[in-house]
């Protein structure tokens, strides 16, 4: 709502004979009252609220949704492991393990949606007393530092996965290499995404670090 926007008043009730303030309230049966709305109006409200707002999913990218898709599987893992130690009082060990991973999953893929959107904890006060061109430089050189640590740190996982072989899980003969491989992805998926921030303050001239006034997103 705009802060201009002038504020509705109910209207006074008409002058003469009027219903005693202590009025008992309808009984059963006796119709709706003055703030009853049916049950079609409230359907119709919430159609048309769709209609002027549709859903917008063009701003999500694939690691958008694999992180999603690992965090609907912790959520039944959680909800498996709940189930069978509260219902059937015979829990499955390998429900927490996976869901464990599930969870390691969601963190280091959802991180290449935090650097894709800039979300990562930063510090900006600095910029505010810098000049443009030492700001500009500064920030250039965050950029390159940051990818710069996320492409070496996948060159340390995938030295990590051949070096510690063929390891099993505590609960399932499955290989434990694959969690460490989702690791590795995260952190190619964030060296892949923060080059591309990179390149796009590049352009732009400007970074987070220097305007984040102008990575907000926009009000209604």
């Amino acid at each position: 709502m705009s802060a201009h926007t002038p504020t509705v008043r109910a209207p006074m009730p008409p002058a003469g004979p009027a219903a005693p303030a202590s009025a008992e309230p309808s009984a059963p049966g006796a119709g709706p009252g003055p703030h009853a709305v049916s049950a079609e109006a409230l359907v119709q409200s919430f159609e048309e609220a769709d209609r002027q707002a549709p859903a917008d999913l063009s701003g999500y990218a694939p690691e958008d949704w694999l992180a999603l898709g690992f965090f609907w599987l912790m959520a039944a893992l959680v909800f498996v492991q709940f189930f069978t130690r509260y219902v059937l009082n015979d829990s499955f060990a390998w429900t927490e393990e996976l869901a464990v991973y599930c969870l390691i999953a969601v963190v280091f893929i959802g991180s290449a949606m935090c650097v894709r959107t800039c979300r990562h904890i930063q510090v900006d006060i600095l910029y505010r007393y810098l000049p443009k061109a030492a700001g500009r430089a500064m920030s250039t050189a965050v950029d390159v530092l940051r990818t710069v640590f996320f492409a070496y740190a996948t060159w340390l996982c995938v030295r990590y996965i051949q070096l510690i072989g063929d390891e099993p899980m505590t609960t399932i003969d499955w290989n434990k290499t694959h969690v460490y491989w989702l690791a590795a992805l995260g952190f190619l998926l964030m060296t892949g995404r923060s080059c591309q921030v990179g390149v796009q303050n590049w352009r732009r001239g400007y970074s987070i670090l220097e305007n984040p006034a102008a990575f907000d997103p926009p009000e209604d």
